[in-house]
Parts: C-alpha cells; structure tokens; sequence
C-alpha cells in the first residue's frame, strides 16, 4: 500500500504565494508520473499540474507562467510552488501518484486565496 500525505495548505492574500508538499510512502517499487489538483465548492477536480519521474511537466492554462510543479525523486516528494495566488486558486488540492501500477490520491489540503 502507498501513502501520500500533504502538507502547505493555508490562508493567503490576492498576490501571495504559498508551498504545497506530498510525501509518498509505503511499499514503493514504481512511482512514475505525480502531480496535482483541485476542487473548488460545486466544481469538479481539476488538473493543476504533473510531473514525471523524469521531470517532464504540465500545467493548467490557469496556472502557467504562476505554479511550479517539482519533484525530489529521492525524497518520493512532490511539490507545488504557487505565486500570484488569485481568489479564483480557492480549492481544496489534491496529491496523486502513480505507483506500483496504481493511482493513489492524497487526503487533499485546503489552500484559501482571500484579503
């Protein structure tokens, strides 16, 4: 069984940047692609951005030139640098990962963009 377990989430002003992280653990003998996503009150989850193990990434229209995936492969860590936070970024974000063949999703982290 894989775990991922996130951490960064928080309250933040218009403008302001913040750090999400996502550790992943637990029997581990493949962990390709992670990334993350979002979902906002009465929307449906959005992708934000992926990574592969090798570093290749891709990003939501709404979060280019703003977010920056990233990834320690030593560390099975994910993480997602946000700046110029927008009130519209407001959503609960969700890691995943594929591991051992599988896709696992983290318990998600509340980040809250408002003045």
């Amino acid at each position: 069984q894989v775990q991922l377990v996130e951490s960064g989430g928080g309250l933040v002003q218009p403008e302001g940047s913040l750090t999400l992280s996502c550790a992943a653990s637990g029997s581990i003998f493949s962990l390709n692609a992670m990334g993350w996503y979002r979902q906002a009150p009465g929307k449906q989850r959005e992708l934000v951005a992926t990574i592969t193990r090798y570093g290749t990434t891709t990003y939501a229209d709404s979060v280019k030139g703003r977010f920056t995936i990233s990834r320690d492969n030593a560390k099975n860590t994910v993480y997602l640098q946000m700046d110029s936070l927008r009130p519209e970024d407001t959503a609960v974000y969700y890691c995943n990962a594929g591991a051992n063949f599988q896709i696992y999703w983290g318990q998600g982290t509340q980040v809250t963009v408002s003045s």
